[in-house]
């Protein structure tokens, strides 16, 4: 490993790489892709598994990664094909390259280190920023300070409520509302100090995170819609998988776990008759088969070398029609 390789390594440590690796099963002359490329280290893994006698397809709406990932994996150019876009576009990529079937693909739905570490990206409220949270700062208009400054009270509290799951959620949407009326709410400790002053105080006391950690992370699922990037990508991705291609997908949130859970469910049914028709009259077919009938987590040894993949959790299915 170069040096330049090992410093990006040390910017991002890629989560549950084994797993990856084990789920996966990558095989020599396959066609895989990486959906979330990052700084590259799951797809460097699968090249470096495979003697480079794969072709990756490597997506990433966040340019900056994009360009580090392409320095990381300068060794494998001719096996590398990288996407500026989200994973939810990559059938244009699969449609650039010409491949109308993969032999897999991952999805690593967590926020990278070189993100959450740009202070100026306004991910984190480890220093103060501007309040954007935007993956992807070409192609995404819409910032987390529009919609702390647009939503009224009902939509900032379901925001809140439903992607960062604070029961709290009503409170801190009137506190934002109400300091917003006083000044604009552009900054990520100011923002993160509203918060904090929402919460009563035995529970700022007791809290294992900072009060303001689930309402960052509501924000940025909702400023780059995580959540409908995820839903039609698996419900899509399993169209052009071949039959005993694998899909992993790793996700760091309960409503993204939920719906991998889901999906990979909805697609291993055998039957798609109404609950109240007793006799099957659809003839289905399960399109593939769960392998994780529960999520994976990393191991302890993981987490204590990587605190950031404490939360993380593992599903993979694979096609079989």
């Amino acid at each position: 490993m170069s040096t330049e390789e090992k410093n990006l390594a040390t910017i991002h440590t890629s989560v549950m790489p084994d797993e990856i690796l084990h789920w996966l099963n990558p095989k020599s002359g396959g066609r895989y892709i990486d959906g979330t490329l990052g700084l590259g280290g799951h797809s460097l893994r699968l090249l470096e598994k495979t003697n480079g006698e794969i072709e990756i397809a490597g997506l990433d709406r966040d340019s900056s990664a994009l360009e580090l990932a392409k320095k990381r994996l300068t060794n494998y150019q001719k096996q590398m094909h990288f996407f500026h876009m989200p994973f939810s576009e990559f059938e244009k990529a699969l449609d650039a390259l010409g491949w109308d079937e993969i032999d897999g693909a991952i999805v690593d739905l967590g926020v990278s280190s070189l993100q959450l570490d740009s202070g100026e990206r306004g991910f984190s409220f480890q220093e103060d920023a501007p309040l954007d949270m935007r993956m992807d700062t070409v192609n995404t208009h819409t910032t987390a300070a529009d919609l702390v400054a647009n939503l009224n009270h009902g939509e900032l509290a379901r925001c809140i409520r439903v992607y960062g799951e604070d029961p709290l959620a009503g409170k801190i949407s009137s506190a934002i509302l109400r300091e917003r009326e006083k000044e604009p709410i552009t900054h990520t400790l100011q923002l993160a100090e509203i918060i904090k002053q929402a919460y009563p105080l035995k529970m700022q006391k007791t809290a294992r995170n900072h009060p303001a950690t689930r309402t960052f992370q509501a924000l940025r699922i909702a400023v780059n819609r995580e959540d409908e990037e995820l839903e039609y990508f698996l419900e899509n991705i399993i169209k052009r998988l071949k039959v005993s291609a694998r899909i992993v997908v790793i996700s760091f949130h309960s409503l993204e776990d939920r719906i991998a859970k889901n999906i990979f469910r909805e697609e291993a049914k055998t039957c798609i008759c109404p609950s109240r028709q007793i006799i099957c009259s659809c003839r289905g077919k399960a399109n593939v088969r769960i392998l994780t009938k529960k999520p994976q987590i990393p191991t302890d040894n993981e987490i204590a070398d990587n605190k950031r993949s404490r939360s993380a959790k593992l599903r993979a299915a694979e096609k079989i029609l």
